[in-house]
């Protein structure tokens, strides 16, 4: 599965890594790259150290929707803390879309104007959620209206509507932060895994192409690596799933359901019709597959004359209140700075964060921010947190009596095919992909998780915190920085009638 917007891209040439610099950014998406331009362009020395390249995690597989209007996110907020400190947030995502857009503006990367629309597809789902994102969105002083009429192919009852919001591709802004980022001075470092950190007075970040010593830290990953303020027991990983198809007439608006399931829909140039959805939590769901074909099924019904292109999916943390986290971590010596918890909207809220943690790192502050960092989780919130970590403990007990009770059956898997199961009384994960079998340890080597096999992608996703790996264990996305360790299986010889 390979996202539209990297799909004619090649990756993007390395800097060399240098051992001292004032600040190092973990991540090179679109908060990772903000953050240290703004650092660069204050004059410090800034590297940006990336486990892949530019853009290959959430940045790159992106729906990429400029907007104030976030589906039902308003109403939920809401319900979960003040309106003093939803407004906090309202304020923050404006400020992150009016600097985005202006930069786009400055540096001719080229966006389009678009309608956002949270809509119902129907009375009995999306009605109610529709209206009360209606009613959440004016009393926070957005300008949005009420339609009960949209130009679309499928059927819906209506829906909230926010004019002149934009859209993009969300790989032109890597390239032109990195070029810009580069005229300032600064690095940015790909093929380089952070592996580490050692703490004294300057950090020393440890990393797969050398160490760098330098004054501040910020990690910019979906959930952070060097994880010292227990954020993963915060958040919860979801994956959600993309497709691209040729379309002569797509909508020219930007359109997500209120309500389940999802669908999420918008235009693209070419002309392109791009549809998402179907989000769940990661490596909890019998077929990966199984959404991408609802998803494709979806669309046939509604855009018959649509030609499928690319598909991919993309993986985003939501934290247990649904505010992001950021700021200065716990237990950092106020030496690193974290940024996490877009939950799908980080085209606003990772400009919003970078803004933000720039300007504590050059001394300032952002009042606006001041509500968020000081909010006080409410029943529902601390409930929420109980839950996420209730499923995570119910994960590592399912996930280790399932090893238990299946032992690895003889032979190797089909082509595409994983399982796990125990090898004596070793947890071992198995599959066949391109005609390579291979085994690896089924434990991830973050928490402990067992490992589940994704069969849209050929790879291993932990249930537990997200962390993802490839078919012969080495890591896609943490917060897991370690990867799979092979495991030898004793071959059974095939025995003949």
């Amino acid at each position: 599965m390979t996202s539209l917007w990297r799909a004619s891209r090649a990756p993007m040439t390395s800097d060399d890594p240098v051992e001292r610099c004032d600040d190092v950014v973990v991540g090179a998406g679109i908060t990772g790259l903000v953050t240290a331009l703004l650092l660069a362009r204050a004059g410090r020395e800034v590297v940006v150290l990336e486990a892949r390249d530019v853009g290959a995690v959430t940045t790159g597989h992106s729906t990429a929707k400029v907007s104030l209007l976030q589906g039902t996110r308003y109403s939920q907020l809401l319900r979960r803390q003040s309106e003093e400190v939803v407004a906090g947030y309202v304020a923050g995502n404006r400020e992150g879309r009016d600097w985005l857009l202006r930069y786009c503006e400055e540096h001719d990367v080229p966006h389009r104007v678009r309608p956002a629309v949270t809509y119902a597809a129907d009375p009995g789902r999306g009605l109610d959620p529709a209206r009360a994102e209606l009613e959440a969105a004016s009393r926070l002083g957005l300008p949005v209206r009420w339609t009960e009429d949209l130009p679309v192919p499928f059927e819906h009852v209506g829906g909230v509507v926010l004019d002149d919001r934009a859209q993009l591709d969300p790989m032109d802004l890597p390239d032109a932060l990195v070029e810009d980022l580069r005229a300032h001075g600064g690095r940015v470092v790909t093929g380089a895994r952070v592996t580490g950190m050692g703490q004294s007075l300057r950090p020393v970040v440890r990393h797969t192409r050398g160490a760098t010593r330098c004054d501040r830290v910020v990690l910019a990953t979906g959930t952070p690596v060097l994880d010292r303020g227990g954020y993963f027991a915060k958040l919860s990983a979801s994956r959600s799933y993309a497709l691209a198809f040729d379309h002569p007439t797509p909508p020219e608006l930007m359109l997500i359901s209120a309500g389940g399931p999802t669908r999420s829909v918008r235009d693209a140039p070419g002309p392109r019709l791009l549809v998402g959805g179907e989000g769940h939590p990661v490596g909890r769901t019998r077929s990966e597959r199984g959404h991408v074909d609802r998803l494709r099924e979806w669309t046939a019904t509604h855009f018959p004359d649509a030609v499928e292109t690319h598909a991919w999916s993309a993986r985003d943390y939501r934290s247990h209140d649904g505010f992001p986290f950021v700021g200065a971590m716990p237990r950092g010596l106020g030496h690193v700075h974290v940024a996490t918890g877009f939950d799908k909207w980080g085209m606003t809220n990772g400009v919003a964060a970078a803004l933000d943690l720039s300007a504590s790192i050059l001394g300032g502050r952002m009042p606006r921010s001041r509500p968020i960092h000081r909010r006080i989780s409410r029943p529902q919130a601390v409930a929420a947190l109980v839950g996420i970590n209730a499923r995570v403990a119910m994960g590592i007990v399912t996930g280790a009596a399932e090893v238990v009770l299946h032992p690895l059956r003889p032979g190797s898997p089909a082509e595409g095919a994983g399982e796990v199961g125990r090898a004596g009384a070793v947890p071992v994960a198995r599959s066949t992909v391109d005609g390579r079998s291979c085994a690896v340890s089924a434990l991830c080597t973050h928490p402990g998780g067992v490992v589940e096999w994704n069969d849209a992608e050929s790879t291993r996703d932990c249930p537990l915190h997200g962390s993802r790996f490839t078919a012969t264990g080495e890591v896609l996305e943490g917060p897991a920085a370690r990867d799979l360790p092979p495991r030898p299986v004793r071959r059974t010889r095939d025995v003949g009638p």
